[in-house]
């Protein structure tokens, strides 16, 4: 990827998180830890590579997303805002009384939002639906989904997993938030769900393991998931717990916390100095 493109990337996904900040701030509630470290992700699948209309939200044949760990709505909303899909002046309104910004995604109230999430392990066996649907149809439209590593414990994540090799749903691009930590603490304390590339490979899934902030390697796993043409592919992203944030780094109390109003400026700043420093 060329260098410009990356550093429009990177200001993109700044700009997602400096979003997602805003929305939990204005709340005083919701999970900024796990928005952070998928912003990333997000920019490069809604600015790069998702075939999507932010003007014809239910074009049909659209890329599909669900964002599978629903809790991370702030991150989601941050960037259909920052995609145009509705006025980023409301993200203030996050989890406010009669706003359609709820704290989990939904898909009747939200432009853009694919499905309603956050019973974990819901959506990706609704992500497993809409593939199973592109395929049976004869669509071309792709489906792509991110679960979080905490996610991993809920038992209808593998019977979603082998439903979708068993179809060989090679349409189903599944990225998985490997940041380490949720709400309890280190996952592999909780329930350990390690190795998760062997447990794919053995449910007979393409995987892919990359470093979930590097936009060459998102790219390069995206484009060798989309040559798979006999199974799933499940990209295992090793990420960083409230990237971009020093305070919120790999710290588990961020998992579900809003930062006071010294915090959110610092957080801000932080941001906006390493976009200038670009």
């Amino acid at each position: 990827m060329e260098h410009a493109k990356i550093v429009e990337l990177k200001k993109t996904s700044a700009n997602i998180k400096l979003g997602a900040l805003e929305a939990v701030y204005s709340a005083s509630s919701g999970h900024p830890g796990g928005s952070l470290s998928i912003a990333d992700i997000l920019a490069y699948l809604y600015f790069v590579e998702m075939r999507i209309d932010p003007k014809n939200p239910d074009w049909e044949d659209r890329d599909r997303f669900v964002l599978s760990k629903g809790h991370a709505s702030p991150g989601l909303y941050g960037v259909l805002a920052e995609r145009g899909y509705f006025p980023k002046e409301d993200l203030k309104t996050f989890r406010q009384i009669d706003s359609y910004l709820q704290g989990h995604p939904d898909m009747k109230g939200v432009p853009g939002v694919d499905m309603t999430t956050g019973s974990l392990g819901l959506g990706f066996s609704a992500s497993c639906g809409m593939a199973l649907s592109s395929k049976i149809s004869g669509k071309d439209f792709r489906v792509y989904a991110i679960l979080g590593d905490g996610e991993l414990e809920e038992g209808q994540v593998w019977e979603a997993a082998m439903f979708a090799a068993h179809y060989k749903l090679d349409k189903l691009c599944v990225f998985v938030d490997f940041n380490g930590l949720q709400i309890d603490g280190p996952v592999t304390d909780i329930i350990n769900p390690t190795p998760i590339d062997a447990k794919f490979e053995a449910f007979n899934w393409n995987v892919i393991s990359i470093d979930g902030h590097d936009f060459n390697q998102i790219e390069a796993a995206v484009n060798a998931a989309k040559a798979c043409t006999d199974k799933p592919t499940a990209i295992i992203c090793s990420t960083i717990k409230g990237k971009g944030v020093s305070y919120m780094e790999n710290a588990v109390k961020w998992h579900g916390s809003a930062p006071n109003k010294e915090q959110y400026e610092q957080a801000v700043a932080e941001i906006n100095a390493y976009v200038a420093s670009l």
